[in-house]
């Protein structure tokens, strides 16, 4: 599902209040504090509260900083006004560090964020093929808890477990994509199918045995091609161990007892 983006308004205000007290404390010092020392001083602060992981408290350290170091620590002092070409670049560079480093740690952020959820997509299936193992695909409990690691993987409401053959409909398949009716669908941009069951078939020796059953609620969810690949996955090895004995042949004769 999309997560939505986070200010954090506590950031935000450190964004805009820390830079100017730190350099108006360090203009009370001036004959003893460079202005060099005083600049990276304020590199930190702005560092500091970027790494807090908000573009909006990055980009507003990173703007309250340029401004407030101008006021205190450029010439003519006291003013935003800036006197020289190399005030102007000194300004911009201190705006330009704190919008680089917002954006490496949101980089970061999202790339551990994926490593986590690869691994419990991994542990999903780890469990799944245990439960194999030791022959505890037919129980209930089993079924169960696989629907629900589906359901976590996928971001859908609901996930359950349907013996027999799939009605027509949206159906998850074995390469990750959504197809109904023969059309493939675009869950990148649209999402899984919020006016109808989606279904992942659960095959056995060739022939349907049953079906996962999703249901996205009133909300549409956006699972990425790899969240898909694992949820067919998970459903592979929850297949009874037997396929479902042959109807008999019209026309044939009963054995013989």
């Amino acid at each position: 599902m999309r997560p939505p983006a986070a200010s954090r308004p506590w950031l935000v205000a450190a964004g805009l209040v820390v830079p100017p007290a730190l350099g108006g404390l360090l203009a009370l010092a001036r004959d003893q504090v460079s202005a060099v020392n005083a600049l990276l001083a304020v590199v930190v602060v702005v560092v500091a509260i970027a790494a807090g992981g908000s573009r909006v408290a990055g980009v507003v350290a990173a703007l309250s900083a340029a401004g407030w170091f101008d006021f205190f620590w450029l010439p003519p002092f006291g003013t935003f006004d800036i006197a020289g070409r190399d005030d102007v670049e000194t300004a911009v560079l201190l705006a330009l560090v704190g919008l680089v480093v917002t954006e490496i740690v949101l980089w970061g952020r999202r790339r551990q964020a994926d490593a986590s959820r690869r691994e419990g997509f991994l542990g999903g299936v780890v469990r799944a093929a245990t439960q194999v193992a030791r022959g505890e695909v037919t129980s209930g409990a089993t079924l169960a808890s696989v629907s629900q690691q589906i359901a976590e993987v996928l971001g859908v409401e609901r996930c359950r477990y349907v013996e027999g053959v799939p009605r027509a409909g949206a159906r998850l398949d074995q390469d990750g994509e959504v197809r109904r009716a023969g059309r493939v669908l675009d869950v990148r941009r649209a999402g899984l199918p919020v006016d109808d069951v989606t279904v992942i078939a659960v095959v056995r020796a060739g022939e349907v045995v049953g079906r996962f059953e999703l249901t996205s609620g009133s909300h549409a969810v956006w699972p990425t091609l790899e969240q898909r690949l694992v949820a067919v996955t998970l459903a592979d090895p929850a297949a009874p161990v037997t396929p479902p004995a042959p109807s008999p042949r019209a026309g044939s004769a009963p054995a013989a007892g």
